[in-house]
């Protein structure tokens, strides 16, 4: 009736069913031990009610569970496991070795790729630890389509963190190649174990959330807007302190923070929704990541409007947080010819008086060069070598600056009529193709008085090689602070124009992510959200100067026409259409 018939795919599914059934044995302390990301050998401890002899050698015949009694006890399933499928399914593909007692019987039975290879009395503490060694040796077909040790490893610390975030009244442990990787205290406190997994700055953010209705009550944290990723790996929701994969509720939570969040960021929250356990069903799919959910529709508005009332609660009054004063940088002496030859039109200090605005301040660049769309003419007598004469493309038509509109658009004149172009949007492209050479090119590098540091985790302090060489690219390098902590001392100078903390923190999120073995470079989307943050906005008066000069930038782009979003950067209306409108 519950046969689903699972398959074993990778390590991390081993330590997720070992330690389901650890949880769900009553242990209060658990200990996972992997050598070689797991596919070596994989150890769980844990201190719970543990079996007898004859419950020993039974827990590996398939669909032999003693979580349920009776075809009824399917509709109300409150146990993590329940198919009885996982052990056999492990001991079939590895050599496995089963030490358990329940206080009176000690037991010791040893598998070998699905054959019982012994069974006998062993002295041990109450409770069961299941050692699964030379995972998928006999199986090479699944065993080829395994990532580096590595990458498994990170795997397994990632859900071992959920099981943490879910059970924070137990005490985890989690052991790498005989080091140390994670550890909770068990004591009960989400907080506390949200520090251990994310770091300070989210515990410290992490706001209370408690509200529910007649069929569902929801407990745990929502951490402050101020702190996003890049993807929604960080949004736990837990069902009945079972983790699944919920993409429904997922963008219930990303609606309620709508209102908070940047376009493209995702909010971080551990949420665990407690309901009837008829309301759920688990029997969906072999891994049990999937479930069905009834009255899912009212489950989605309960999250949304109460996710929204508690950040606007919490919002009123924002905090904003100083991150250029509260790091110093110090100019490396390096060749001149090293340096941007044009500096990004938002930075440096602004040059003529503009009016006040909470904008961003827009500064044109140096008067060395005419705010024209023509080449300057030469110096007489200067140059006297046979050199090809240097020409300027001309991408957009001649255009003559005439004013702005509503504080919107620049107004020109060309040839075929009034072009009206779009001033944030043409800065949005000039500032894209700007941060895209700088990003290919050997920038100008700052040193940090006060060294960047980033909670990253003992998976990615293990790969520091392997993350330096993955962002060599970007001209970053991340050193070693402890087990889970990197610190970055030089930093380009064109990121003082970005959040850097922020930004570095998505480059470990990408390079965690990545499916690629390689990680090369930002995504273009990255880009272009960055180059909007630091453009002219609408309803900012310019002068005709900074209208000039956007026109002349906006000429000198490989792609002028259009912004990274694929917006028209101008429109032009032809005479001849304005001219029938006067009937002429």
């Amino acid at each position: 009736m519950i046969a689903a018939g699972e398959v074993v795919e990778r390590p991390m599914g081993v330590v997720k069913e070992l330690v389901e059934n650890a949880v769900d044995a009553g242990a209060k302390r658990i200990t996972v031990a992997v050598e070689e990301g797991g596919i070596a050998s994989i150890t769980v401890t844990d201190d719970g009610c543990g079996m007898d002899s004859r419950d020993a050698v039974n827990a590996f015949l398939r669909h032999a569970t003693s979580k349920i009694r009776s075809s009824e006890d399917l509709w109300d399933i409150s146990t993590l496991g329940f198919r009885g499928e996982a052990l056999p399914s492990i001991a079939s593909v590895s050599k496995l070795t089963l030490t358990t007692s329940d206080g009176n019987d000690c037991t010791r039975v040893v598998i070998e790729y699905g054959k019982t290879v012994s069974v006998s009395a062993w002295p041990c503490n109450q409770g069961t630890e299941i050692t699964v060694e030379n995972l998928f040796y006999r199986t090479p077909a699944r065993l080829k389509h395994l990532r580096s040790s590595a990458y498994e490893n990170s795997l397994i610390q990632d859900v071992i963190m959920k099981f943490a975030m879910s059970h924070p009244e137990i005490a985890f442990c989690f052991i790498s190649s005989g080091r140390e990787a994670f550890r909770t205290t068990g004591s009960g406190d989400l907080k506390e174990v949200i520090f251990q997994c994310w770091g300070r700055e989210a515990a410290e953010a992490a706001v209370p959330a408690s509200f529910s209705d007649f069929d569902y009550r929801v407990n745990g944290y929502l951490v402050k807007p101020n702190i996003t990723r890049s993807s929604r790996n960080f949004m736990h929701i837990f069902l009945n302190s079972r983790m699944v994969r919920t993409y429904r509720l997922y963008q219930a939570v990303m609606d309620g923070y709508e209102d908070f969040i940047v376009k493209g960021r995702k909010p971080l929250c551990v949420l665990n929704i407690e309901m009837d356990p008829h309301l759920l069903d688990v029997n969906v799919h072999p891994s049990k990541w999937e479930v069905r959910i009834s009255k899912e529709n009212q489950l989605e508005y309960l999250l949304k409007d109460n996710v929204r009332e508690i950040l606007k609660n919490t919002m009123l009054a924002p905090t904003i947080r100083p991150s250029r004063e509260s790091v110093q940088y110090e100019q490396i002496p390096l060749e001149t010819n090293l340096t941007f030859q044009k500096p990004f039109v938002t930075a440096g200090e602004p040059k003529p008086p503009v009016p006040e605005t909470d904008e961003v301040p827009f500064v044109p660049e140096e008067p060395a060069r005419k705010p024209s769309l023509t080449p300057a003419d030469p110096e007489p007598g200067a140059g006297t070598e046979p050199a090809a004469p240097q020409t300027v493309i001309q991408k957009l038509p001649e255009m003559q600056v005439i004013g702005q509109l509503h504080d919107k658009f620049i107004l020109c004149a060309c040839e075929a009529g009034l072009a009206v172009i779009d001033q944030h949007a043409a800065q949005e492209r000039v500032h894209y193709e700007q941060y895209c050479k700088a990003l290919n090119q050997n920038p100008v590098m700052l040193e940090c008085l006060v060294p960047l540091t980033l909670t990253a985790g003992d998976d990615l302090v293990r790969r520091i090689d392997e993350l330096n060489e993955a962002a060599s690219d970007l001209h970053i390098t991340f050193e070693p602070f402890g087990h889970d902590t990197l610190l970055v001392r030089r930093i380009p100078a064109w990121m003082k124009d970005v959040e850097e903390e922020p930004f570095l923190q998505d480059v470990l999120d990408n390079f965690r992510n990545e499916r690629r073995s390689q990680y090369t470079r930002m995504e273009k989307k990255k880009i272009a959200t960055m180059a909007c943050h630091h453009s002219i906005r609408f309803n900012r008066s310019l002068t005709m100067q900074e209208m000039n000069e956007v026109v002349a930038q906006l000429n000198d782009c490989e792609n002028p026409y259009h912004c990274p979003h694929g917006r028209p950067t101008f429109v032009i209306l032809e005479e001849k259409d304005l001219t029938k409108e006067f009937l002429r």
